[in-house]
């Protein structure tokens, strides 16, 4: 069996886990034949997994959970995060880290965040320090399912990435991108990868510069044990120091989660999540007001290269960086433009399309706010539209910014404020984000709030509609900050409806 079929199946198989499991139901005999559209349907279990947040002693991790309340949902649900080298809740897995009890499962380690939500609209967080934080492998099911959402979010006040770094908690597939790490010397960078099942998981890891792939044999058939985590430091893998990389984890057997952890020496860290799939045109919303330098990363990852309009969405409309109309993306090479404080002070975000012929590509920006020595660093890679619904948690009354744009025509959407996790009611505001432009709005916030609250986008009418939201904090004078993405949650799924045909048991 081939690669690719290995690929499919496992494919296969994560959506299955993913998207969650319902059942299909005979329709009413209509006599017409006719074939009915598929109905879409809560998920009934998601899996997020989400990796240890940082090897630094004076590290300050907070996990928010989160589930939006959705139509269709009822009765019980159930939603955990557990350390990734503990067994599976049903025993059926190999424990790594040895703890367990008389029953032969794992205890509960000690160092692992404690977040157990009971319903949906109301976040629940959890705290952990230093550095023996476990990655964590996340369910949840049920009424708690549709939606899920898990942010993880580490303050570390010094050292190599010193700043605030965020994520959120990642679905498992079989492919990612990730563009815009680094093995120059002043970056210490690496891809987490996390099985959650109970058999092991094949990986590859392809490393792209400049000048084309970054040849290694080290990345090549990396194992990764059943509910376990493995942190992969790039430069072990190739002896090149290149500034801008294209990194391509691609799974041979099995399905892991991937991020990956950027930590500079002088820019601060955080973590860069994979680009949305290579696409023709693509955007990255919600580039800071006060960027000082914005640094575009893209990469074709297929045969043909790539000529693309470069165009920053601002408040008033598109406009087209002085210098950097046009950009030649050669094929298998990583190319990127330093657009320096490109958005002069508004709300802006880049969005790239085919000159003449599209050709898919994976991209990323690598933004810095401040400047000396309290410069800090973030990522946004090119995202997919909201969709249907998107939702992320850990937001607070000050320090939050959320971002949308229309990158087509204009948009109407709802954004609602949750309850808080210690308390608050839930509030929600309409925006309209007229046709190829970015704002910055101001986000609802919930009734007296107590504790943090999650942000949920849904749009209304109109074109698509790209978010993204900024955390921002003060760590030992450094305007410390983070960027995260809202595509689309995935919490509903596609289930046809099906004709009972019961001559298919004559059938020889």
């Amino acid at each position: 069996m081939n690669r690719t079929t290995l690929s499919l199946i496992a494919g296969a198989t994560a959506l299955a886990a993913v998207t969650g499991f319902a059942a299909l139901t005979a329709p009413e005999a209509s006599g017409s034949g006719a074939a009915k559209a598929a109905a879409r349907l809560p998920v009934q279990q998601t899996r997020l997994l989400c990796p240890e947040p940082s090897a630094s002693d004076i590290a300050e991790t907070s996990y928010t959970s989160f589930t939006p309340v959705a139509q269709g949902t009822s009765g019980s649900g159930k939603a955990e995060l557990t350390a990734a080298d503990e067994e599976s809740a049903d025993g059926s897995g190999s424990s790594q880290s040895g703890k367990t009890g008389k029953s032969g499962k794992s205890k509960k380690r000690s160092d692992a965040p404690t977040v157990t939500p009971k319903e949906p609209g109301r976040p629940v967080t959890g705290d952990s320090s230093g550095a023996g934080t476990p990655a964590l492998i996340g369910t949840a099911t049920g009424r708690l399912a549709p939606g899920w959402t898990v942010q993880e979010t580490t303050e570390v006040a010094a050292g190599t990435g010193r700043g605030l770094l965020g994520t959120n908690c990642t679905a498992p597939d079989t492919e990612f991108w990730f563009v815009g790490a680094s093995t120059a010397g002043s970056r210490t960078d690496y891809v987490h990868l996390i099985n959650p099942d109970d058999s092991a998981a094949v990986v590859d890891i392809e490393l792209y510069g400049k000048d084309g792939n970054l040849k290694s044999t080290t990345g090549e058939g990396i194992t990764v044990k059943p509910h376990s985590s493995e942190p992969v430091l790039l430069s072990t893998l190739t002896g090149a120091k290149e500034g801008d990389v294209t990194v391509h984890v691609s799974v041979r057997s099995g399905r892991v989660a991937a991020t990956l952890q950027a930590l500079d020496d002088k820019l601060g860290g955080d973590w860069l999540a994979a680009s949305t799939d290579p696409a023709g045109s693509v955007v990255m919303p919600g580039i800071p007001k006060d960027a000082t330098d914005v640094r575009l990363i893209v990469f074709a990852p297929g045969d043909a290269d790539a000529d693309l309009k470069v165009r920053l969405s601002t408040p008033s409309g598109e406009i087209t960086p002085a210098g950097n109309e046009t950009l030649h993306v050669k094929s298998g090479m990583t190319t990127a433009v330093d657009l320096g404080d490109v958005t002069r002070g508004e709300a802006g975000s880049l969005v790239l399309t085919p000159n003449d012929t599209a050709v898919p590509v994976v991209a990323a920006v690598r933004v810095v706010r401040g400047k000396g020595d309290k410069q800090e660093s973030a990522f946004i890679p090119a995202t997919a539209p909201v969709g249907t619904r998107a939702s992320v948690a850990g937001n607070s009354a000050k320090g939050t910014t959320l971002a949308l744009s229309a990158a087509g025509g204009s948009a109407t959407v709802k954004v609602t404020a949750s309850a808080g996790s210690e308390g608050g009611t839930a509030v929600t505001k309409e925006y309209t984000i007229k046709g190829g432009t970015t704002q910055n709005v101001e986000a609802p916030v919930p009734g007296g709030l107590k504790g943090t609250y999650a942000l949920t986008v849904e749009p209304v009418s109109g074109g698509p509609v790209y978010a993204a939201r900024t955390l921002q904090t003060n760590t030992e004078g450094v305007s410390a900050f983070t960027v995260q993405t809202l595509p689309d949650d995935r919490g509903t799924v596609a289930v046809p409806e099906a004709d009972q045909d019961l001559s298919v048991l004559l059938k020889k």
